[in-house]
């Protein structure tokens, strides 16, 4: 039973002690990471004592936050710029402790009403959004890479019928997708019992970008190799660059052909709040189903992730599964037949609370604000010496090398991270390393990107 005193006095410590934390990160006092190793993390933290002798009081457990709070990565911070992973807004925040107190999983309606509501106009929401509105249907998941299976057991279901009950046709179905795609498309070809021989890389030009007057080609080399596709991917936008497909050029081969069209859309697809950007999407509503991360663009915590598809019953025949504990009797409302997790968290609660607190306008502006940004720090790199970037950025990611041909941007990256002022990442582009920016948090602004530079000349000098 809870200790209702004491839930009460440390859940006000630890509102009070998150509001520091992420005040400090955002004003970027402290390093954006330290990155210790586990074992001297967890001797500091005094990890094997709590879990052998438990005893944790109020005083200790602020002592142990702190601890925690000041060994983590800061995604609040301006210095951070490495992954798609939100700043949380403190909305998606409040939904995560609403949850961790009511623990309400609602892939079985009758567990939480009130969860699987939210959920259902979060979901007509982006139906809307994404043009899938009218027949469509969907669910949110905990995550991208199970919103990217869902969708593809869903373009299995249509593809061979019978894979649930007697397994995937060996060496019958295909794949297509470029080689940007996310690298959870391959973990998912095997998941599903096709391997990862299935997948086809499809034609793109230097920048990862599909080539749609390559398409023909792609499909014969498919149908010479005695397959027939069950999908073909596209990017909204890519992981590593942030560029985005042509996906109504690709939509349309896609229909002619009659091959099911997916959409990842797990980054990008939440430009489509915003008036200067959702032109990139333009054709989206052509796809069978579309993946649109929440916990990228969008604000929230991770992780939440929406599985869109143009037909609800695709969506409905993705999973054949029966256990008379759970699946009988009125069974309307329950979505537990359309994704993999039993047990599933509050997710829309989340989406919807910054919804209700800054609306769609609001949200448009944060990722118009986030490309913006990255758009500048493009600027920044390139009328600085010893930078090179490859491209015009489209969204919040942005890749750039310093220095020659040998310079390893690896090693760049390392240093920079071992001093713990800035974080970023990396990708690989036409075969060559670069550095990569993605802006997430609205923190950053000019001044962390003439320091980021700066300290990029001297880590490469």
């Amino acid at each position: 039973m809870w200790n209702i005193e004491e839930f009460a006095g440390a859940a006000h410590d630890t509102v009070d002690s998150l509001a520091a934390y992420v005040e400090e990160s955002q004003a970027g006092l402290p390093p954006v990471l330290t990155n210790r190793p586990p074992d001297e993390l967890a001797a500091r933290l005094g990890l094997d004592r709590w879990i052998r002798e438990g005893g944790m009081t109020g005083e200790t457990y602020r002592g142990f936050l702190a601890g925690y709070l000041a060994a983590g990565t800061r995604v609040h911070h301006p210095a951070h710029l490495a992954h798609q992973i939100a700043a949380p807004f403190f909305p998606a925040a409040l939904a995560d402790f609403v949850h961790g107190a009511a623990n309400n999983p609602m892939a079985l309606y009758e567990m939480g009403a009130s969860a699987a509501t939210v959920e259902f106009a979060v979901i007509r929401w982006m139906l809307e959004k994404t043009g899938l509105a009218g027949q469509g249907g969907g669910v949110l998941t905990h995550g991208g890479s199970l919103a990217g299976l869902t969708a593809l057991l869903a373009a299995r279901a249509a593809a061979a019928p019978d894979a649930w009950r007697a397994g995937a046709p060996a060496g019958e179905l295909a794949l297509l997708a470029p080689a940007s795609a996310h690298y959870s498309l391959a973990r998912s070809a095997a998941i599903l019992g096709l391997g990862e021989d299935a997948v086809f890389e499809l034609a793109t030009d230097p920048l990862g970008r599909v080539l749609p007057e390559c398409l023909p080609a792609a499909l014969e080399r498919v149908r010479r190799a005695g397959r027939r596709p069950m999908a073909l991917v596209a990017g909204a936008c890519a992981t590593g660059t942030g560029l985005y497909d042509d996906l109504r050029a690709i939509g349309a081969f896609c229909r002619e052909h009659g091959i099911w069209y997916h959409v990842d859309g797990a980054h990008g697809a939440s430009a489509l709040l915003s008036e200067r950007h959702r032109h990139l999407l333009d054709g989206i509503e052509t796809a069978d189903s579309v993946t649109w991360d929440a916990h990228k663009m969008l604000g929230t915590s991770s992780l939440v992730a929406a599985v869109l598809v143009r037909r609800a019953e695709d969506l409905d025949r993705a999973f054949r599964q029966e256990a008379s504990y759970l699946f009988y009797g009125e069974r309307e409302f329950d979505t537990m037949g359309r994704t993999v997790e039993c047990s599933k968290a509050e997710l829309g609660l989340k989406v919807f609370l910054n919804l209700a607190w800054y609306g769609e306008r609001g949200l448009g502006e944060h990722v118009a604000a986030r490309y913006a940004t990255a758009r500048r720090l493009w600027e920044l790199a390139a009328a600085r010496p010893g930078f090179t970037c490859p491209y015009e950025p489209q969204s919040n990611i942005v890749c750039f090398r310093y220095g020659g041909p040998d310079t390893d941007q690896a090693a760049i990256r390392a240093r920079l991270m071992a001093q713990g002022d800035f974080y970023l990442s990396s990708a690989e582009i036409a075969g060559s390393r670069h550095l990569r920016a993605a802006v997430m948090a609205p923190a950053t602004g000019d001044k962390t990107l003439s320091a980021l530079l700066d300290a990029v000349a001297r880590a490469g000098s």
